[in-house]
């Protein structure tokens, strides 16, 4: 743990600090340096940014998912690629591994002479073979990544998303998760009491421990938190289908409706929170010898599921061409930002996006940066050739990637 603390505040301190400026003032919140130790590809990395959005580029393995994968881990749960913490650790280095960052919070409250936070991730191996994370805050222990949550939120695509409308509906509900998360901090937290809680009272079933007082007390848990997750997802939901990303993108992302099926999301319908919880833990006990002899809850946020329709259509997302659910995922994602940056109050937007332009022709690339551009949140993305990115201009600041090594663009 201490060493991890080490590399970490090491990297924070550094006196080579790259210069602040750059050719444009960001318009939000940014991202101002990232450096990494033993993370994955790298060895040793420290790469500034100017507060623009920024593109990455290189060959097929070069380590560019790894930069937005790092950037990912200053958020709630595993990252883009939802890696163990131990597969984060470089190939042949000691095992432990740290990021740290400088976050201009673009609000006023500096931290520190530089006018940084400075963000800390990193974990170092247990005696008992394992990993334990640490984050650290402006230099001081923090409590995982959502001490970070009031400072910035991250929303991401990735090529394995793609098949989102035709994948299980676990995938669907952590897509719809991750967008309400980027709307309120406490969403993660209510997932994860919901998750704690239906284990233990899981272990108390399969033991065929049915004592009533022990499972009503962590029923009573488990549904305040499942109400709060189904309620926070009706609202990303609604928030997303009432915001018509075709009208901001030239019509290059189709708007969609979206529907949620399940008991709570349904339930919330026509009854107030309360009253759903009551009927919740009802259910719940009614399904104790049920829910023994399956293994798990029969019913809760975590069997639900997003339905998706191309609106002009009136088509099934998981129906249409791989090229219209592309068109419909990323639309999705621009109607969370674009929705986010009209909010009052609403924390700072990170946008990473893997590979993202590879398969758009050019007038949709164009529209895609347009839309970003516009929303003033910055965005990091990954591709393998120049000419993806073109349409950026000097709107952005572009990377070279390779054997390790990232390099600035410029000329």
């Amino acid at each position: 743990m201490e060493m991890a603390a080490r590399a970490i505040d090491l990297a924070a301190a550094n006196t080579d600090r790259p210069a602040r400026g750059g050719r444009s003032a960001p318009a939000r919140a940014s991202f101002r340096r990232l450096q990494l130790t033993d993370f994955r590809s790298y060895e040793r990395l420290d790469v500034a940014f100017d507060g623009r959005p920024a593109y990455f580029i290189g060959a097929n393995g070069a380590g560019k998912t790894n930069l937005l994968e790092a950037l990912s881990l200053f958020g709630p749960g595993r990252g883009l690629r939802g890696a163990r913490l131990d597969d984060l650790a470089r190939e042949g280095g000691a095992g432990r591994w740290a990021a740290a960052a400088e976050f201009d919070a673009g609000d006023g409250d500096l931290q520190d002479t530089d006018g940084f936070r400075r963000l800390g991730v990193g974990c170092e191996r247990k005696v008992d073979g394992g990993a334990s994370r640490m984050c650290r805050l402006d230099g001081a222990p923090a409590r995982g990544p959502i001490a970070f949550a009031d400072l910035l939120r991250f929303s991401w695509l990735t090529p394995a998303q793609d098949g989102l409308f035709t994948a299980a509906a676990g995938d669907r509900r952590k897509f719809l998760d991750r967008i309400a998360q980027t709307r309120d901090a406490s969403h993660a937290r209510a997932a994860n009491d919901f998750e704690a809680t239906a284990r233990q009272r899981q272990t108390l079933l399969d033991e065929r421990r049915f004592d009533d007082a022990w499972l009503t007390a962590l029923e009573t848990s488990m549904a305040e938190a499942a109400v709060a997750v189904a309620a926070a997802r009706r609202e990303a939901a609604a928030s997303l289908a009432a915001y018509d990303a075709s009208g901001f993108a030239g019509g290059a992302f189709p708007a969609a409706e979206i529907a949620l099926e399940g008991d709570l999301e349904t339930a919330l319908d026509g009854a107030p929170a309360a009253d759903v919880e009551d009927q919740y833990i009802s259910e719940l006990k009614t399904r104790r010898r049920l829910d023994a002899e399956a293994g798990r809850a029969t019913m809760g946020p975590h069997r639900s599921d997003m339905v998706v329709r191309h609106r002009e259509k009136g088509t099934l997302a998981r129906l249409c061409s791989t090229g219209e659910q592309k068109a419909l995922l990323i639309g999705l994602v621009l109607a969370n930002a674009c929705a986010l940056a009209r909010a009052s109050g609403a924390a700072p937007l990170i946008l990473l996006f893997d590979e993202i332009a590879a398969h758009l022709d050019p007038d949709r690339r164009a529209a895609l940066f347009n839309v970003l551009g516009g929303v003033g949140f910055q965005c990091f993305m990954t591709g393998t050739d120049d000419h993806l990115f073109e349409a950026w201009g000097e709107r952005a600041q572009g990377f070279r990637v390779a054997a390790g090594t990232v390099s600035e663009i410029r000329g």
